[in-house]
């Protein structure tokens, strides 16, 4: 029987799925998909699939890649859509469909509890008495954890200050040296790995390794011939983060700490720690102080010798004391590398950071663009601007070595990846323009499920007022649904006002029972997300969420505990932002248009996330409110409309308090 065939077969209204998945039924889309990734399988090649929300793409592609018999490699945006994969999905699959698959689950160095860092934590000074109890749980947990996978820690805040303290990094793991080697959490993982039929990564992973080549995947790679990115629009953004170089005053000022640490406690007297370190935390302090007063979080355009607003004298000086600085560590070091191991690992890292410092003192490589991050410490960042050349070069390569042979099946799937038929937002930054493009719709019947409203008498978005009229259309919204309410904002300042907004409207109401307002940022994202599903439930008041950035995706609250999504603007991307400049200016050099070739299709992705929180199931009613006027003012806003599913329209104010009415009604 052909691949094609068993899909179908396992698709069909009483096949292996009906086991796998609660309330199954046959959907034509999802068996369309199935059977695109199965032709791939079979003759190799790139395809790339936007599955409408509802579509089923999870099953789409693993049923294919299971039945192939071929190892997997399968790949997600977050660990937790990988944890969601390897806890969930797949078990329940493989049992369903009958197969002897050994599966595996690997995730990056920060996500391992680091035996060797534990005992160096368990014996640091004085730590805080909360940081003492959480030390105390994790050295607990570690006598009974099989993986080492924090994510397993209960009640473990993903922000804990603790975490960096018990894993590791590629620049402080002792390797093959450490006395904890054998017993490693990171290498088990990886060898489960090498070991496994189906293994799940994320896309950090992926392409920190092949930036690094040092997490294990230059030894799995070879061996896997179907590989699956899903969420695969966060592929270009995750992988210019990772593909470029990166240099930070805090990277040189945990250097330091970890080396005079490891002088005094192996070589004290041998060299003068005290000095070494001084001279590159010295240099670290000149550099910060160089670029003087910025607000938190600005990004500072580096096209000349310095980056705007800086001298460049003073900058140059500050870069070569800190080239020097790490150069001075890696001579020390040297001198006592037979003494330690730890003396071994912290000349790698001065030799490379001295390397990188040497590199910022060059002119930035062509095809990328640099600048700084500012905030307590800084980042020096050079980034390609999309990933199509290293993907080309360094992935599909090997693949076009052996014209003759199948090469390897890449498929890659995401809900949203364009606004176009050709899905050109997607293919062109990485390099796939000769990959098979499927578009598959959603499933849900948005006209009847959901409803569109753009209020018309709203203030621009540029207007003072505007973040306050949108907390008030949110909480009058949400205290008639009794919460059930996600507000999405563009900027974390809008998210801060709108938050303090929502509260002080509630605090003024007299009615009791309002709903709990959760702001991102207050509390671990896992627990926002779960206190907000919880809300609604067994008839109690719901929440409102007022979150942005990764709250526009992965956040997902089906049934009744989310009904009305509020958008508060157009989600284009900054145009300071020195990215996006870049971009820009390429388009521009091409002859192309950046505002429709890049500026509409980011913002229509992006809408497209968001509105895509309001309805995850076929049962599931709600409203989305987009607080921007140049939606329906502006000629470009048909092009974002029709990204967006096609609820029914509502003109008025009084169709939207009719539609909120009907639903609470309905709640």
């Amino acid at each position: 029987m052909s691949l094609e065939d068993k899909v179908r077969e396992a698709f069909a209204q009483h096949g292996a799925l009906s086991r796998a998945a609660d309330q199954f039924r046959e959907r034509a889309g999802q068996t369309e998909m199935a059977l695109a990734v199965a032709r791939t399988i079979d003759d190799g090649g790139q395809l790339v699939v936007e599955a409408g929300t509802g579509v089923g793409k999870t099953f789409s592609y693993l049923v294919p890649a299971l039945l192939s018999g071929e190892r997997v490699l399968l790949s997600t945006a977050t660990k937790t859509l990988q944890d969601q994969l390897f806890g969930r999905d797949l078990p329940r699959l493989v049992e369903a469909l009958g197969l002897p698959v050994r599966t595996a689950l690997l995730k990056g160095r920060a996500s391992y509890l680091c035996l060797h860092r534990l005992e160096l934590a368990r014996h640091d000074a004085g730590p805080e008495r909360a940081s003492a109890r959480t030390l105390a749980k994790i050295e607990q947990w570690s006598k009974s954890t099989r993986t080492g996978d924090l994510a397993e820690l209960p009640g473990l805040d993903e922000r804990s200050p603790l975490i960096p303290l018990v894993t590791s990094t590629r620049e402080n793991c002792l390797g093959a040296q450490c006395p904890q080697f054998r017993p490693c959490h990171v290498n088990a993982a990886r060898r489960e790995a090498l070991g496994a039929d189906v293994v799940v990564i994320n896309h950090h992973l992926f392409f920190a390794d092949l930036a690094v080549r040092e997490s294990g995947m230059a030894e799995l790679l070879p061996t896997v011939r179907v590989v699956v990115f899903d969420e695969a629009h966060q592929l270009n953004e995750t992988g210019v983060q990772f593909l470029g170089v990166q240099l930070g005053t805090a990277q040189a000022l945990d250097f330091a700490r970890d080396l005079l640490a490891a002088g005094l406690q192996h070589a004290r007297g041998l060299v003068d720690w005290t000095s070494a370190v001084a001279a590159v935390e010295r240099a670290a302090r000149e550099l910060r102080l160089a670029v003087g007063k910025q607000w938190p979080g600005t990004k500072l355009r580096w096209i000349d010798a310095a980056p705007e607003g800086v001298d460049a004298r003073i900058w140059q000086q500050s870069m070569e004391a800190l080239q020097q600085g790490f150069a001075q560590a890696a001579d020390a070091l040297d001198s006592v590398s037979e003494i330690a191991p730890d003396f071994v690992r912290l000349h790698e890292r001065a030799t490379q950071l001295a390397q990188r410092a040497a590199r910022f003192a060059l002119a930035c490589a062509p095809e990328s663009v640099r600048w700084v991050d500012v905030g307590q410490q800084l980042r020096l960042i050079e980034s390609p601007l999309d990933i199509a050349e290293a993907v080309q070069t360094r992935v599909l390569k090997a693949d076009k070595a052996e014209p003759d042979a199948v090469g390897r099946a890449w498929v890659f799937t995401s809900a949203t990846l364009g606004d176009d038929p050709k899905l050109r937002w997607f293919t062109e930054p990485c390099g796939l323009g000769e990959a098979e493009v499927l578009r598959v719709a959603s499933p849900f019947d948005y006209a009847n499920q959901a409803a569109l409203y753009v209020p018309r008498g709203f203030p621009k978005p540029n207007d003072p007022g505007h973040s306050g009229a949108v907390a008030q259309l949110a909480a009058r919204g949400a205290a008639l649904l009794g919460g059930r309410t996600l507000v999405l904002t563009t900027t974390l300042r809008a998210l801060r006002t709108i938050g303090d907004a929502i509260r002080q409207q509630f605090d003024h109401a007299e009615a009791e029972g309002m709903p709990e307002v959760l702001v991102q940022g207050e509390l671990p994202k896992r627990v926002l997300m779960d206190r907000f599903r919880e809300g609604a439930s067994a008839g109690r008041i719901g929440c409102v969420l007022v979150a942005s950035a990764s709250f526009w995706e992965g956040f997902d609250a089906p049934g009744d505990a989310l009904q009305l999504v509020v958008i508060d603007k157009l989600p284009f991307p900054p145009p300071n932002d020195p990215l996006v400049e870049a971009r820009s200016r390429r388009l521009e050099g091409q002859g192309r248009s950046p505002f429709n070739d890049y500026f509409l299709p980011e913002a229509g992705v992006s809408l497209k996330q968001g509105a895509g929180r309001l309805i995850r199931r076929e049962t599931d009613q709600g409203l989305l409110v987009i607080c921007d006027t140049r939606l329906v003012a502006m000629g470009y806003g048909r092009r974002l409309l029709n990204a967006l599913p096609p609820m029914r329209r509502l003109e008025t104010e009084a169709d939207f308090d009719a539609a909120l009415a009907e639903l609470s009604a309905s709640a």
